[in-house]
């Protein structure tokens, strides 16, 4: 994995969590770009003080999971992940250069395989594709309190 922007999560002018990317390649275990994500909630909380409950760090990391190994199952080259914390959500997303959306089969309890994105649609917020001239990005949301509104700030 190449990061492609901050060590720690930054903080922007405006108080919000600045966004980290990183590019995952072949050679490259879908392991790092979980531990990359893990990492960036480790920061959240660490020097933010946002709390990030850890069924929302396993969520975030399933969902990190599903979508770099789609990227990396359906597109040649790298895929781009970024990760930002934007309104008590924390927004995954993940670039690559093949520009057909994905498509997520009927709901086949008997289908062996094939299930990721059902997944990642039921344990998020929101869910995203972006067709762009150069492929697509997807994007999923996961809120970061279990109450939406609750921004998750520490007192």
């Amino acid at each position: 994995m190449r990061q492609a922007s901050g060590g720690e999560a930054g903080r922007a002018q405006s108080g919000e969590v600045v966004p980290v990317s990183g590019l995952f390649g072949e050679g490259e275990s879908i392991a790092s770009a979980r531990h990359f994500a893990r990492s960036f909630l480790a920061d959240v909380q660490a020097v933010h003080g946002l709390a990030v409950p850890s069924h929302v760090t396993d969520t975030v990391q399933l969902v990190v999971s599903e979508l770099v190994t789609n990227a990396r199952t359906y597109a040649p080259g790298r895929c781009l992940l970024t990760l930002t914390i934007n309104v008590g959500m924390v927004e995954v997303t993940v670039y690559d250069n093949n520009p057909t959306p994905p498509s997520i089969p009927t709901p086949d309890p008997t289908r062996i395989g094939r299930h990721g994105l059902e997944i990642v649609r039921a344990l998020t917020q929101s869910f995203a594709v972006h067709r762009e001239p150069l492929g697509k990005h997807i994007t999923a949301t996961i809120a970061l309190a279990d109450d939406p509104r609750d921004t998750g700030a520490a007192p």
